[in-house]
């Protein structure tokens, strides 16, 4: 360490730097000594030059260097104090600090020769060789520090975390499984929503059709007219005859077996003309008071009721009006052949009068539809053609297929018939655009007044403040209160078009709401 000192060049230390003590060097530390000085400026010698040049000196040994120290006054590094530089001796240079910096995984050899040099017992060489890689220590030696054990939990403890990581283990999994339920659902539930909209609610309905259908005169027209509607049509025997009934197909369907399919409870039955006049003469004769055994209308729909309960019936004729048509037509030919004859004998009156008896005119025939309607609330419809029977059906199907549909937009939050264009609100814009709309809005919230009569009062008076104006420039209270008495009002247009006047009670109702204060005036109080 003296050689070290002594070799240094004879230059100035900085202004400001001052010795202070430092703590004696580690095991392991040091690369290159720095000695400092009052009289002379700190030097860095490396450490492979410090060695050299001790070895051409001559290295003592542990024991040796110990006794010297001993003799000259010098102290271990280890007992607290700071060593001198050159040995304790008084010519040395009295205030000389050594610190020793060496990086972590230095040359221990090199340690070595350097703790030897100054007087450090040889465990303290020894330590950084036990110590693999060099590794600095964490807080303190292996002995003051110990590792941290591994805790051991008991059997009850051990069973509880268990039973709490397999609790979180289920809950994670119910999570899941909730989850994917909750998307099946909304995938489901959308899937349903898109096979009762109306471009796709007829992919999922089949016409089934009774044989009896396509044994009458234009049965084939309705099934032609059905089949270029792209419906599935089905010929199937029906409980009541020439019925046609509507299937539904399950969207999602519940069994893998194959598709489901629900029955609609709609059913429309073609009654033959030949039938309905029958019916229509048997219930004459009931009205009349003859007892007799044929069928009406009534009995009729009682008995397909009974057939198919919890069904909706609908009933169809064709060709009535063809019917009275040819009604009309021989009585002209009779009564032309009775002009042509002259008198006619007793049994030619008494033919034609039974023959009469048996004919079924239009009064008949509505008062039939009439009692029907009352009784049952089954409904016929007639139809001159079988192609607007072909074009019924259709529409029919139509109207089955998209029923859930309009079923679901009926639901909404109010009992009562909201217009669109009164119930949603107005925008007004930043320029004032549509406060117009609003006033008007205001005025048409007043009880018994129409869109005609707040257009009549807004038109005059386009702001509230111009009406406020108004009221200000009357002399008197009556004159306020009858200010808009005069205004017209007109309906309709052309030819059609009509006026009236505002009136007193609706002048003086605006009147008052405009002006009150008072929070709990009834308006129309009078």
């Amino acid at each position: 360490m003296a050689a070290a000192a002594g070799g240094a060049e004879g230059r100035s230390p900085p202004s400001g730097l001052s010795p202070r003590p430092v703590s004696p060097p580690s095991p392991g530390w040091g690369s290159a000594v720095v000695v400092l000085s009052s009289d002379s400026e700190p030097e860095v010698v490396p450490l492979a030059e410090r060695v050299k040049r001790r070895l051409s000196r001559g290295l003592p040994s542990a024991e040796g260097s110990a006794a010297r120290g001993k003799e000259g006054g010098e102290r271990p590094c280890g007992s607290g104090e700071r060593p001198a530089a050159g040995g304790g001796g008084q010519g040395d240079t009295a205030g000389v600090l050594v610190a020793e910096v060496r990086p972590w995984g230095g040359t221990n050899g090199a340690a070595g020769a350097e703790r030897a040099a100054r007087g450090l017992p040889q465990a303290a060489l020894a330590e950084p060789a036990a110590r693999p890689g060099g590794s600095p220590p964490s807080g303190g030696s292996a002995e003051t520090s110990p590792a941290p054990k591994k805790r051991k939990y008991s059997q009850k403890e051990r069973e509880a975390m268990c039973q709490a990581a397999w609790q979180r283990r289920k809950e994670r999994e119910a999570r899941k499984r909730q989850q994917e339920q909750e998307k099946e659902r909304k995938k489901t539930l959308a899937k349903i929503l898109k096979a009762q909209r109306p471009g796709e609610c007829r992919k999922y309905i089949t016409v089934v059709l009774d044989p009896g259908i396509l044994q009458v005169e234009g049965g084939a027209q309705v099934l032609a007219a059905l089949q270029s509607a792209n419906y599935s049509c089905v010929v199937e025997s029906q409980a009541v005859p020439c019925s046609i009934t509507w299937r539904r197909k399950a969207v999602i369907p519940q069994t893998e077996d194959g598709d489901e399919w629900t029955e609609e409870p709609n059913v429309l039955v073609l009654l033959r003309l030949e039938e309905f006049l029958s019916m229509v003469r048997g219930y004459k004769q009931e009205a009349q008071g003859c007892a007799g055994d044929k069928e009406t209308l009534q009995s009729f729909v009682a008995q397909v009721m009974k057939k198919m309960p919890g069904k909706i019936l609908a009933l169809t004729v064709v060709e009535v009006e063809k019917y009275f048509r040819c009604l009309r037509a021989q009585s002209k030919k009779r009564l032309q052949q009775a002009t042509m004859h002259g008198n006619q004998g007793e049994e030619q009156r008494r033919k034609e009068a039974k023959d009469s008896g048996l004919e079924i005119s239009r009064l008949d025939v509505e008062e039939a539809l009439v009692d029907l309607q009352l009784c049952t609330q089954v409904q016929v419809t007639f139809f001159a053609s079988w192609e607007e029977l072909g074009e019924f059906a259709t529409m029919f199907s139509k109207a089955v297929a998209e029923a859930p549909y309009k079923r679901e937009q009926e639901k909404t939050g109010f009992s009562f018939y909201l217009e669109n264009k009164w119930c949603r609100g107005v925008k007004v814009d930043p320029s004032g655009k549509g406060l117009f709309e609003v006033w008007k809005r205001q005025i048409q919230q007043f009880n018994r007044v129409s869109l005609e009569m707040a257009e009549a009062v807004v038109s005059a008076y386009p702001s509230p403040q111009l009406l406020d104006q108004a009221y200000s420039r009357c002399s008197s209270e009556q004159e306020r209160e009858n200010m808009l008495a005069d205004i017209l009002v007109r309906r309709g247009d052309g030819v059609t078009a009509t006026s009236r006047r505002i009136g007193p009670e609706l002048s003086r109702r605006i009147y008052l709401q405009m002006t009150s204060h008072d929070p709990d005036l009834y308006l129309d109080a009078t």
